[in-house]
This record gives structure tokens, sequence and C-alpha cells, in this order.
């Protein structure tokens, strides 16, 4: 038998091929006859190595296919693949010949039942919640009245003109900045989060109250850009208080859940801010209503009053008259009381003067007068004289004061030193450091020096003259 096969793959009876030879035909009629294919399964023994392809397994109840996506590949995947989950995967079929295996490479992947952008939203949707993106508590409030309004949308598109006719109507009116960005395809994240990025870098400069960010309806592909995680990120990380309106009152996105306010449509945005001001308005005109009523109730209140204190009040002319009447009459008491006590002293006097006369006589009154004199003259003489005495002493003690003051010395030559920093009086050189500042007091003026040398004892400065 053996000779039998030898003579036969000799002679080319019976083809003989190599494992290779026959791996890349089996290779070549998978490809050939399976180029692209649909195919579901689910998802097992998933790994994605540093190379950044992913390799899974595809299974069912009875059969499994091994599967790679590549790195290329994988941004297209919206939604993060994990084991265990159905999905329906479309790509072609290869023979990997090194281990004689084939498998699926994967060009499109979506999870089964749930659409990928639906499970990309979910999935962001549930990361941003966890971080605590969506909490009330970190949201910026509305301002009460907002008057400058900052619009990051399409400049053609009819959200913008939405907003600009609603925003007419704004009692207190608005001013109304549009930055222009792409709301829809590849560059519309990019450039939103960049024109909030411009937005927090000009805040301060700027008086911005509120910042729309939306556009009009669409697709659930048309509005993704709002879904975008940077996007999202860069709304709630805006630093003026953001509305997001973005697509029609049943369409939902991540950028509604991060902004401060959400509202259904761009035209509901801009009802928010209008009926923010008539409500400001409406307070304002409630406020009035009060204050002028109870100013009219005030008023009433004093008038009563004034009333009543007018009919307690007599005429005031009536009141002056009295009074002046009053003064009058109390003047005239007044003098009378004086001229009769004028009078009385005068008699009083008179009558001393009488009884002077009779105890005393003219003589003994004159010789009284010249005594009275003497002793006037005298008393002058003595004040005179301890005046004078006293002058004298106080010059001979001003004398012996000024022998005695420290100035007399200085006018003498001699010089008064003393420490700068603290005023210490120096007696002796040890009491100052070469360097140190000292005062010097002379007669008339003074010096600031700095010590250069120190000199112990008399004789040592005595030497230091005779020899300069």
């Amino acid at each position: 038998m053996m000779d039998f096969i030898e003579a036969a793959t000799k002679d080319g009876t019976i083809p003989l091929l190599t494992v290779s030879e026959l791996t890349r035909e089996i290779a070549r009629v998978l490809e050939n006859e399976f180029p692209f294919v649909w195919v579901t399964g689910e998802i097992s023994n998933l790994r994605i190595p540093s190379s950044g392809h992913m390799y899974f397994t595809l299974k069912d109840q009875f059969a499994q296919i091994r599967a790679v996506c590549f790195r290329g590949t994988r941004p297209a995947i919206r939604f993060s693949p994990k084991d265990g989950m159905e999905v329906i995967c479309f790509g072609r079929i290869s023979l990997y010949q090194p281990r004689g295996e084939y498998q699926i490479i994967v060009e499109i992947m979506e999870p089964r039942g749930l659409g990928a952008l639906q499970a990309a939203f979910e999935e962001l949707k549930k990361k941003l919640f966890q971080e605590g993106l969506f909490d009330e508590a970190r949201k910026k409030p509305l301002p009460l009245c907002p008057k400058h309004i900052l619009v990051v949308t399409s400049p053609t598109g009819a959200a913008i003109r939405d907003i600009l006719r609603i925003l007419k109507s704004a009692p207190l009116g608005v001013s109304v900045t549009l930055l222009p960005v792409q709301v829809q395809g590849e560059v519309a994240p990019a450039e939103i989060v960049k024109a909030i990025e411009w937005i927090n870098e000009n805040a301060r400069a700027f008086p911005w109250d509120v910042v729309i960010v939306g556009r009009g309806g669409g697709s659930i592909e048309d509005l993704w850009a709002f879904n975008d995680e940077g996007v999202a990120r860069a709304v709630a990380g805006c630093v003026v208080p953001t509305i997001s309106a973005v697509g029609h009152e049943i369409d939902y996105t991540i950028c509604d859940f991060v902004a401060d306010c959400r509202a259904p449509t761009p035209t509901a945005a801009a009802e928010i801010i209008v009926k923010r001001q008539k409500e400001i308005l409406e307070k304002a005109g409630r406020i009035q209503a009060t204050l002028i009523t109870s100013i009219l109730h005030l008023l009433d209140r004093y008038k009563n009053r004034l009333d009543f204190n007018r009919k307690r009040l007599r005429d005031p002319q009536r009141w002056v008259d009295d009074k002046r009447l009053y003064l009058d009459d109390r003047q005239e008491r007044i003098i009378r009381a004086v001229k009769g006590l004028i009078e009385g002293k005068q008699r009083t006097r008179e009558l001393l003067e009488a009884k002077l006369m009779i105890a005393f006589g003219p003589q003994k009154i004159e010789e009284k007068k010249r005594r009275l004199g003497d002793l006037y003259r005298e008393l002058n003489r003595g004040i005179a004289n301890v005046l004078k005495d006293g002058s004298v002493r106080l010059k001979k003690a001003e004398t012996s004061l000024r022998m005695l003051s420290p100035y007399r010395v200085l006018e003498r030559g001699y010089a008064i030193v003393t420490r700068s920093s603290d005023g210490t009086l120096l007696k002796e050189a040890s009491g100052v450091e070469v360097g140190e500042e000292v005062n010097v007091l002379l007669a008339s003026g003074g010096l600031r020096c700095t010590v250069n040398e120190r000199l112990e004892g008399v004789e040592k400065f005595d030497d230091r003259e005779k020899t300069q």
C-alpha cells in the first residue's frame, strides 16, 4: 500500500499538498466565498493588548468563531463591548495561516437590540452621573433678570432665528451675541468645546448673564455632537450660567443633563429669559403697589393727627399777643421793684451818713480819712519793698542756676555725647563700639558722628593729638 502511494505521488496520479499549500487554498476559498458577512453572537474572552487591537470570540449555543477588530477601526464603535454582550458584527472572513484558524475581521459592530448610538449615550450618561456632573447642587442659578445673552449655535440655523424672534419681546430688552459654531458633523464637538473655552477665558471682560448652547431638531445622528463627552464636560465647566436647548421637546442629550438649565427647544430657552424679566417686572409692580398703599395710609394717619392737633392748638396770633402782654406786665413790675430797691438803698446810705456825723462829727471823720490815706501809702511802700527784695533773690538764683547748667560747661568747649540708637549718655569710651553712630551736643547745634576708633584713657587721647 505504501509503495502504491509513493508511486502515485511521484507520477502525479495523486496530488500531494503541503500544509501551507492546503491552508492557502482554504483561505482563498473562504475569502472568495465569504468576502463580507453579517454575523450575530455573544462576546466572550474579550481582550485588548497594548497594540490597541481588540480580540474576542463570537459564540452561540452550538459554535464559536474568533474575531479581531483592529485599532484603526475601534473609534467607529460608539460603545464599549463587554463579555456576555450580544452584538451584530459586519466583516470579512480570513484564515490565520500560522495556526490554521479562521476568523472574522470586524469592520462594524453594534449591540443587538440596542443601537450603537443609544448604547454609547447610556454609557456616557451613567459615567457622568457617577462623577456627579448631573447634581443640582453644583449647578449655577440663572440671574434674576438676564439682559446680556451669548448664543453658541449655527449662524444659519433655525435656532438663532427663533431665539432672536422671542427675545424681541423681552420687556426690559436684551443684547444678544452670537458665537458661531458647527452643530453637527465630525468637527462640531471640537468647535463647541473651543467656543466654551473662549467664553471662560473672556468672561470677566464681557458682561454675559447667560449662555444658550443648542440647535434645532434633527435625527439622533444630527444631535450627536451634544452627546460628546468633551462637549458635556465643557458645558459643565462653563463659568457663565448655561441653558441647553437642543432639538425638540422629546429630544434629550447629555448636554441637557450637565447644563445649569435645560430648555426643550431654542425657542423655550429664549422664553425662559423673557419670562424671568416679566416676573421681575410683575414683582416690582407688586412692590410698588404695596409701597404706594403704605405711603398713602401713612399720609392719612399724619393728616388725621395734624387735624387733631390743629383743633387743640389756639390761634398763634392770640398766643403771641398774650405772651406780649405778659412780658410788658413783667417788665413794668421789674422796673418798679428795681426803682424801689435803689430808693431804699439811698435812704439807708443817708441814714448811715447822718449817724456817722452825729457819732464822730466832721473833724473826726476828716481825721479818719487822713489816717486811712497814710495806711494806704504805707501798704504800697511795703509791697514795693517786698517785690524789690524778691527780684534781687530771683536774679541771684538765676545766676546760680546758670553757673550749674551743663550748657554753661558747653560754652567752655566741652560736649555731651549720646548713643544715636537709644539716647544713652556716654561717659566712657567703652560704652560705644567702633562703627556705631553717636550724637554730639555742642554749645550751639550738634553733630551726628560715626566712631572710627576707640581710645581708652585721657593720656592716650593726648598722645594721639601730639603725634598728629
